[in-house]
């Protein structure tokens, strides 16, 4: 009897498509939210499979797809896509076709939410502010489906002293070092955050009277001129969107209930500190 009634809470439990998890990102960040240059969506395999577990990291690498082969993972959730530009060929001429021949090989669908995600609201930056303990400004308009945010506006809790906040970022997001211009000799407050290449927000984060403005990396050239002006902290682009994987996690676990998820334990940061 015990052994029936297992057997019907199990058929009873629904499974889910891939196409279920993909439909649940895209509602979340769609698509139109990307920039003209990216690719972010479905990159390889099909979605009509149902979900055995998903793999969620920044980077697609050979060693995520060993980690979700090794997880009893048939769908791999990245950030950053595995496919920027068409291939001319998938043989073992370069990483990322020696990727896609793995991924295929096992039959693992890759997905990446990237710029869309970068503008979404809840998205990347706002999840760099969770993890500042800062409280993102909400904007004066509601924000639609399709507009894009960018950049965040973010108060900490209390006004800090400028070397106090380095101390502060560098703690939360793991960082040995940050690239900073001279310390401001005002406290910093109200925080502009945009996460991976940012710098070409730091006028608009100046404009609207940030004191601080986080981002992963700027070109040398950017630091200048803004002495006093505003306190400039970069820490790594790897670093800034190490977290992003936790909003698929919340995303797929409050809308596919019942898929399995796991953060990605491969670090595939390609730059190294010595």
């Amino acid at each position: 009897m015990q052994k029936n009634s297992n057997f019907a809470v199990l058929k009873s439990k629904k499974s889910v498509k891939i196409k279920q998890v993909l439909n649940a990102l895209e509602q979340f960040a769609p698509l139109p939210l990307q920039e003209s240059w990216d690719n972010a969506g479905l990159q390889i395999g099909l979605t009509e499979a149902e979900v055995s577990g998903a793999l969620l990291c920044l980077d697609v690498t050979e060693k995520i797809i060993d980690e979700a082969v090794a997880k009893g993972c048939n769908l791999v959730v990245s950030h950053h896509p595995l496919l920027f530009r068409g291939l001319k060929q998938v043989s073992d001429a370069n990483d990322v076709q020696r990727t896609v021949r793995k991924a295929i090989k096992h039959d693992i669908c890759v997905i990446s939410m990237h710029t869309n995600m970068d503008n979404a609201k809840g998205g990347v930056n706002f999840k760099i502010a969770e993890r500042l303990g800062a409280t993102p400004i909400s904007p004066n308009n509601p924000i639609g489906p399709t507009e894009k945010i960018p950049m965040v506006l973010a108060e900490l809790p209390e006004p800090m002293e400028a070397f106090a906040f380095v101390s502060l970022v560098k703690e939360r997001f793991g960082v040995k070092c940050a690239h900073c211009n001279e310390l401001l000799q005002r406290p910093v407050k109200t925080v502009a955050i945009c996460g991976g290449a940012g710098d070409f927000m730091l006028d608009d984060a100046i404009a609207q009277g940030a004191d601080a403005f986080i981002t992963g990396e700027m070109h040398y050239h950017v630091f200048f001129g803004h002495e006093q002006e505003i306190q400039i902290c970069v820490i790594g682009h790897y670093e800034s969107e190490q977290f992003t994987s936790e909003i698929f996690q919340e995303i797929i676990q409050k809308e596919c209930p019942g898929v399995k998820t796991f953060i990605a334990e491969t670090i595939t940061n390609a730059i190294c500190y010595y």
